[in-house]
C-alpha cells in the first residue's frame, strides 16, 4: 500500500509540475521545453529526491516507449500530404540534404570533441537532426515572423521529429547492437521497416473502416473517435514490438501518417483531444527523464560537451540552412533567422533515454555519454535560441509590417483574400475554434483568440501591424479592438466595420476609419443603377486588376518628373494620383517625384506589383 502511495504521488507530482510548467511557459512565450527538464532535475535525486531511477522499476523503457509512440504519432497525425506537396524546394533540401549533413556533421564533432566511439557518435547524430514542434511552434506563436518563414521551421519540425526518430532506431539496432554483415543489416532493417508500416496500415486502416462505417454512438460519438485514435496509437506499436522488436516507431508512424491524410469524422475534436494527451505525455517524460540527468555527467562533457553545442548550433546548423535555402524565396536575413533556430526538443531527449536504459546494462559508460550529449544540446538550444528568438528577429529585421484581422468571418476571409492576392502579410484573430480551424485549413495565418484582449493582439505583432482591420459582427467589439490598436499600439491604419449606421460617429469621433456594412451595400448597388460601366470595371479590377498606394522610398527615382516615371513602368500600369502633404492631385507630366510622396497605380495586377517594386526597393 505504501508503495502504490508513493507512486501515486510521484504521477501527481509529476504531472502537476507539467502542467505549471506550461502554464508558465505560455505566459513567458518560450518552450516549455526548458521549464520541464529544471522541474525534473528539481525533483530528482540532484535536487529534491523525489524522483529516483529505481521508482518506476523495471517499468520504465516501457513507459517510454508507449510515451514515445504517442508523440511520433501525433506527428505523423499532422503531416499533410497536401501541405508536404506545396512543401517548397527549400524546406524539401532542409528534410533530405539538411537532416543528412546535421546526422554526419554532428556525429564527427562528437566523434573527435568527446572522443565517442563512430557507433555513439553516429546514434547522437541521428538524434539530433530533430529540431520538432514541440519547441518551433511555441516560438513562432511569439515571433511573428513571415508565414514563408514560420512555414519552412514547422514543416522542418514536424517532418524532421518522424526522421530522426527512425534515424537513431536504425542506427541503434544497426550499429550498436553490432548485427553481421552488411546483407544481414539490410535484411533486418527491412523486416523491422516493412513490419512498421504493414502493422500501422492495417491497424490505421481499421480504425479508418470504425469512424467512417460503424454507428459511434450518436451521443458520444466524438468521445468515442477520440479514444478509438488514442488506442490506436498504442495498439500498433505493441503489435509491431511483439512481431520485431524496435519496429514500433515505423508503425506509428506509417499509421499516424495515413489516419492524418484520410477522410475521417471529428477530425478536429481528435486533433484537440490528442494534442492535450500529448501534452500530459510530454510533460510526464521530460519531467521524469530529465529528473535521472546527472549534473555530474553534463559537467563531465567538459570543454568538449561545449565544444559539440557550439558546432551544433553556430556551425553546422547555419551551413546546412544556408546551403539549402539557395534561392530568391528567402531573404539573406530570413534564411540567417532560420539558420539561428533549431532547437531540439522531447524525441531526442525521450529516445535517447530509451536506449540509454537498454545500453545501462552493457555499456554504462556509452549510456552516460548518449544522454549526456543529447541533453545539453537540448537545454543550451532551448535556453538560448528559443530564449533569444524574437529579439534575433528583431535584430534581423525578419518580422514583418502585416496587417491584422480581427473577425474570421465573411467579411474579415473576404478581406483576407484580397490583401493575400496582392501579396500582404495577413493573419487573422478569431475566437471560435471551428471558424479558426476552416480558415487554417484553406490555408490562411490564424490564431485563435479574443481580439479585445490586449495579450492576444500583442502575442499576434499588433506593434509591428501597419494595419489592424476591426471585422467582427459586433460593433462594441470593434469599438473596443480599434481603440485598442490606436491607442495602446500607435498601428498606422485602424479601419472598423460597422454594422449599424447609427455608430458611424462613435467610431468616427475616435479617429477610426469606420466602414459602415448597411452604406457600403447601398453605395454598390447605387453604382449598378446610376453608373453601370464604371460597376462593371470596379468588377473586372478586382479579377485581373489592382489598386495600390505606396510611398516613395526608392531615392532613384526622387527627382523624376512624372513623364520619366511613366516612362519607366510597365505597360499596363498608370499612375492614376500623387498625394503629398496629405492632399492629392491628378499627376501632371511636369511634376517631380519627391521621397515620401505616396503613389496610387492603377492596372494589371503583376503590372502594378512590377511598379511598386520600382518605387520601393
Amino acid at each position: 500500500m505504501a508503495a502504490s502511495i508513493e507512486l501515486v504521488t510521484i504521477v501527481v507530482t509529476i504531472l502537476g509540475l507539467g502542467v505549471a510548467a506550461q502554464i508558465v511557459a505560455d505566459r513567458l512565450r518560450v518552450p516549455s521545453v526548458m521549464f520541464l527538464i529544471l522541474a525534473g532535475v528539481a525533483v530528482g535525486p540532484e535536487g529534491l529526491g523525489v524522483i529516483t531511477p529505481a521508482v518506476f522499476g523495471d517499468g520504465l523503457p516501457a513507459i517510454v516507449g508507449l510515451s514515445v509512440a504517442i508523440i511520433v504519432f501525433e506527428g505523423a497525425f499532422h503531416l499533410n500530404l497536401e501541405r508536404l506537396r506545396e512543401t517548397p524546394r527549400e524546406t524539401f533540401r532542409l528534410v533530405t540534404v539538411g537532416a543528412a549533413i546535421s546526422l554526419v556533421g554532428t556525429a564527427v564533432v562528437v566523434r573527435y570533441a568527446l572522443d565517442a566511439p563512430w557507433d555513439i557518435a553516429l546514434l547522437v547524430g541521428s538524434l539530433l537532426v530533430a529540431t520538432g514542434p514541440t519547441v518551433i511552434t511555441p516560438i513562432m506563436n511569439v515571433v511573428p515572423v513571415r508565414n514563408r518563414v514560420a512555414t519552412t521551421l514547422e514543416t522542418e519540425g514536424v517532418v524532421n521529429d518522424v526522421t530522426a526518430a527512425i534515424l537513431a532506431i536504425v542506427t541503434f539496432e544497426f550499429v550498436l547492437l553490432e548485427m553481421e554483415g552488411v546483407p544481414t543489416l539490410i535484411r533486418e532493417f527491412g523486416v523491422r521497416l516493412g513490419v512498421g508500416i504493414l502493422v500501422g496500415g492495417v491497424v490505421a486502416g481499421g480504425i479508418w473502416y470504425l469512424l467512417r462505417h460503424v454507428s459511434l454512438s450518436v451521443e458520444n460519438a466524438p468521445q468515442n473517435a477520440r479514444l478509438l485514435v488514442l488506442i490506436a496509437s498504442l495498439i500498433m506499436y505493441g503489435i509491431a514490438e511483439l512481431v520485431a522488436s524496435e519496429a514500433g516507431i515505423a508503425a506509428v508512424a506509417a499509421g499516424g501518417f495515413i489516419l492524418g491524410n484520410t477522410d475521417i469524422p471529428y477530425r478536429e475534436t481528435i486533433e484537440r483531444f490528442k494534442g492535450d494527451i500529448t501534452l500530459l505525455v510530454i510533460a510526464f517524460v521530460f519531467i521524469t527523464l530529465a529528473s535521472l540527468l546527472s549534473i555530474e555527467d553534463l559537467l563531465a562533457l567538459g570543454v568538449g560537451g561545449v565544444v559539440v553545442v557550439v558546432a551544433v548550433a553556430g556551425v553546422i546548423r547555419p551551413a546546412l540552412v544556408m546551403l539549402c535555402t539557395v534561392g530568391d524565396r528567402l531573404t539573406f536575413d530570413e534564411r540567417l533567422f532560420i539558420s539561428l533556430i533549431g532547437p531540439r526538443g522531447i524525441i531526442p531527449a525521450s529516445v535517447a533515454t530509451l536506449f540509454a536504459l537498454e545500453l545501462q546494462p552493457q555499456n554504462p559508460r556509452a549510456a552516460t555519454l548518449l544522454v549526456g550529449t543529447v541533453f545539453l544540446v537540448i537545454v543550451s538550444t532551448v535556453v538560448f535560441e528559443g530564449g533569444l528568438a524574437r529579439h534575433i528577429a528583431q535584430l534581423l529585421e525578419v518580422i514583418p509590417m502585416r496587417t491584422l484581422i480581427v473577425g474570421g468571418g465573411r467579411v474579415g476571409r473576404a478581406l483576407a483574400e484580397r490583401l493575400e492576392e496582392r501579396g500582404e502579410e495577413v493573419l487573422i484573430i478569431d475566437n471560435d475554434e471551428e471558424i479558426v480551424e476552416t480558415l487554417r485549413g484553406d490555408g490562411f495565418s490564424v490564431r485563435h483568440g479574443d481580439g479585445t484582449q490586449q495579450e492576444v493582439l500583442e502575442t499576434a505583432g499588433a506593434r509591428n501591424a501597419k494595419v489592424v482591420a476591426a471585422a467582427t459582427g459586433d460593433d462594441d467589439v470593434n469599438l473596443l479592438i480599434a481603440q485598442l490598436a490606436k491607442n495602446t499600439y500607435d498601428v498606422q491604419r485602424v479601419v472598423a466595420r460597422v454594422n449599424k449606421p447609427g455608430n458611424v460617429d462613435a467610431f468616427e469621433d475616435l479617429d477610426i476609419e469606420a466602414i459602415s456594412t448597411g452604406l457600403s451595400v447601398a453605395w454598390s448597388m447605387d453604382n449598378v443603377i446610376e453608373r453601370p460601366a464604371i460597376s462593371r470595371w470596379m468588377n473586372e479590377l478586382g479579377r485581373t486588376g489592382d489598386v495600390q498606394e505606396i510611398e516613395v522610398t526608392n531615392d532613384a527615382i526622387v527627382g523624376e518628373t512624372v513623364s520619366e516615371l511613366m516612362a519607366e513602368l510597365p505597360e499596363d500600369c498608370h499612375l492614376a494620383l500623387l498625394s503629398r502633404d496629405e492632399t492629392n492631385q491628378l499627376p501632371h507630366p511636369d511634376d517631380r517625384i519627391e521621397r515620401g510622396d505616396h503613389l496610387t497605380f492603377i492596372g494589371r495586377t503583376e503590372a502594378v506589383r512590377r511598379a511598386i517594386d520600382h518605387c520601393t526597393v
